[in-house]
């Protein structure tokens, strides 16, 4: 299979993956438990300012999670993301050990490595990114740096 089109196309799963689990987690915060409602778990944590972490978190993951389904400021929503799980894995998870069954980073520490790629990768050329001029197919010379 041509590795160029591969590379374009690799992005794409990693996007609507994670897009999907930040838009319902992000949701989450923002419908179920409702901004106060995780404010109170954050400072329960010993987060604070509890109310101004929740409205970053719920946004970031909610808006976050939108952008990188579509494609859409990538980068710049796998950065924030990636610092959320970052937070995620050291503040609340890590102490818990790492699987996910005990409340552990294994998922988290996923998601950041997702976010992460993403970061370096961009959105490929499927994406609003890719459609406005932002992301640009690879050559097979900048692959494999053959001139």
């Amino acid at each position: 299979m041509d590795v160029v089109l591969l590379k374009a196309w690799s992005p794409l799963p990693l996007r609507v993956v994670a897009g999907i689990i930040f838009i319902v987690h992000g949701g989450q915060k923002l419908f179920v438990y409702g901004i106060g409602g995780f404010a109170g778990a954050l400072s329960q944590m010993g987060i604070e300012p509890a109310m101004f972490w929740s409205v970053i978190v719920t946004l970031v993951e909610f808006l976050g999670g939108i952008a990188v389904l579509i494609g859409l400021f990538t980068r710049w929503a796998a950065l924030l993301l990636a610092v959320d799980m970052a937070v995620a894995v050291v503040v609340v998870h890590f102490p818990k050990g790492f699987f996910t069954s005990q409340g552990g980073f294994e998922f988290p520490l996923t998601l950041l490595g997702v976010c992460l790629s993403l970061l370096l990768s961009g959105a490929g050329p499927f994406s609003l990114d890719g459609l406005l001029g932002r992301e640009r197919a690879v050559s097979q010379r900048e692959l494999t740096g053959k001139s």
